[in-house]
């Protein structure tokens, strides 16, 4: 979603369809924030089957074990605090009504650059965006421009670690300000979560 090209048909027909293969998940970017426009996409999604995440969780049990996918608005949605403070917030807000707090735990949150703190409040795996994947990827070096993070980011596809966390960045499908991508395919990732031997 593109907050000045507002068109959110696209999407929501991606999500449409995967929602036919499996249940989907959605939090906030920025860009829901700023395009004014989020309450109509937030009763479409929910009119569509998509759970709609807003600093909550979903329980998934399977085979006995329990899964918390925990979903924070972006911060834009405050724009009154710090983006660090507002998020932190969300965060707590979310964790608070968790009951098996031991459980494998994964926060969508659309923020890379704000790892340290999610890693901080010990999700196992945090899975992100807004990075566009740095826009432009340069052999050897990675993403160059993300927003909120400069030039040269640190957090722009693939998978960081910190402490007992795992983050996983995905470089998205679109364009947003800057309208051009180089050496950077757009890209849907699929994971698959193994449990412990």
């Amino acid at each position: 979603m593109d907050s000045r090209y507002y068109d959110v048909e696209p999407g929501l027909e991606l999500m449409k369809q995967s929602v036919k293969i499996a249940p989907t998940y959605f939090v906030t970017g920025n860009h829901e924030w700023w395009s004014g426009e989020f309450n109509a996409l937030e009763k479409a999604l929910n009119e569509n089957g998509i759970h709609v995440l807003r600093n909550t969780y979903a329980r998934i049990t399977k085979g006995g074990d329990e899964i918390y996918i925990i979903g924070i608005d972006d911060p834009a949605s405050q724009a009154i605090y710090g983006e660090a403070m507002t998020t932190e917030k969300k965060i707590i807000q979310a964790l608070k009504r968790i009951k098996k707090f031991d459980a494998f735990k994964i926060l969508l949150a659309h923020r890379p650059e704000l790892f340290p703190l999610y890693s901080s409040y010990g999700f196992d795996l945090v899975l992100s965006g807004h990075a566009h994947g740095g826009q432009v990827r340069l052999p050897f070096i990675g993403g160059l421009v993300a927003p909120n993070q400069g030039l040269f980011p640190e957090y722009t596809s693939g998978e960081y670690k910190r402490g007992n966390s795992t983050m996983i960045v995905s470089r998205g499908l679109g364009n947003s300000i800057i309208p051009q991508r180089l050496f950077n395919r757009p890209e849907v990732i699929v994971l698959t979560l193994l449990r412990k031997k």
